[in-house]
């Protein structure tokens, strides 16, 4: 593990002191002294709390050894994000057909929710998958369908399926579709997207139940985004304009603004 030389390697890159970095985190400048120079090794919080700091992968900063790298490298890997979010990365899409070599739609039940991220890529796990055919969907699309449940994306009731459309390039997402969203952290979830990547390198996924937050996800934690197409249910919700509606609505509206003053700015 090169944790130590890495975390050294990218304050430098940064122009940042110790005092900065242990700052930022809330972290003492001896305890973060103490990691740089390998007198002890960073728990997981930590880890964590380095590569959202840096913007980069847990398994980057323990595998990678950046204090070995040439300007190149440096630039390559600090524009690595770009390619991946724009689709220039091979980004492996594992189907299945029929036997008139079209595609099918595999649906992703709730109980393969968590292998998913682990068996996207996985042919035979992908095989496995139950299917479904639905007539009305674009052939020239390739779609996928997901099991949700809970009570964050009204009126969807707990239960329902919902089906994607494949996209390549994530940064021509329309702020406020609704997307499925495939990432390692938190896995499989179903937002309405706020597209930062360009700006912020990450995307802020709302919630139409205002309940629950919103989040951001950065760029290099996506494994796949699949645009709304369709939803199967087994039930009927009502939808209702209630104080919690109104409430997201205006959030969404404040953050909005927001956004228009930072870029005014």
């Amino acid at each position: 593990m090169k944790v130590g030389s890495n975390l050294k390697a990218l304050r430098k890159r940064k122009k940042f002191s110790q005092e900065d970095v242990a700052t930022a985190l809330n972290m003492h400048r001896s305890t973060y002294s103490g990691y740089e120079n390998d007198v002890a090794l960073p728990n997981i919080e930590n880890l964590i709390a380095f590569s959202q700091f840096h913007e980069l992968l847990i398994d980057d900063l323990i595998k990678l050894d950046f204090q070995s790298f040439s300007e190149k490298e440096w630039v390559r890997f600090e524009n690595n994000w770009t390619y991946t979010a724009k689709g220039s990365n091979l980004r492996v899409l594992t189907t299945v057909v029929d036997n008139q070599n079209e595609e099918l739609i595999e649906l992703i039940p709730e109980k393969a929710r968590a292998g998913y991220v682990s068996g996207y890529s996985d042919h035979e796990f992908i095989q496995d998958l139950p299917r479904i055919n639905l007539p009305f969907l674009s052939k020239e699309r390739k779609h996928r369908a997901f099991a949700i449940n809970g009570d964050s994306m009204p009126p969807l009731p707990s239960g329902s399926i919902v089906i994607g459309e494949f996209i390549q390039d994530w940064t021509g997402i329309k702020n406020g579709t609704p997307c499925i969203i495939v990432t390692k952290t938190d896995g499989i979830v179903f937002k309405f997207v706020h597209n930062n990547l360009i700006d912020k390198k990450s995307l802020t996924l709302i919630s139409s139940n205002a309940q629950y937050p919103p989040f951001n996800v950065n760029s290099v934690e996506i494994i796949e985004i699949w645009k709304f197409s369709a939803y199967i249910a087994k039930e009927i919700s009502e939808v209702q304009m209630d104080s919690n509606q109104l409430n997201l609505n205006f959030r969404n509206l404040q953050y909005n603004i927001q956004r228009i003053l930072e870029k005014l700015n």
